[in-house]
């Protein structure tokens, strides 16, 4: 397992993430800002464990992010 980990306070809501990784991020309607689905808040940030066999998704939403503000870990 891994964790993604969606520094949402800094998002600037281009929508990358969401395009790229539709599996794991949207778009919330009322502020513009990406959700990471079905993540838990822990401090200021939201994670949520996956499998390893859905990283690919969660690597381009990574690497397509213009602010950096999501992460992988082990």
């Amino acid at each position: 397992m891994v964790k993604i980990i969606h520094q949402r306070k800094k998002c600037i809501g281009c929508g990358a993430c969401a395009i790229a990784c539709p599996k794991f991020f949207e778009i919330d309607k009322k502020d513009g800002l990406a959700n990471l689905k079905n993540s838990k808040k822990i401090k200021n940030d939201f994670e949520i464990a996956i499998k390893d066999k859905n990283t690919n998704c969660a690597k381009k939403a990574v690497d397509i992010c213009p602010v950096r503000i999501i992460k992988i870990r082990q």
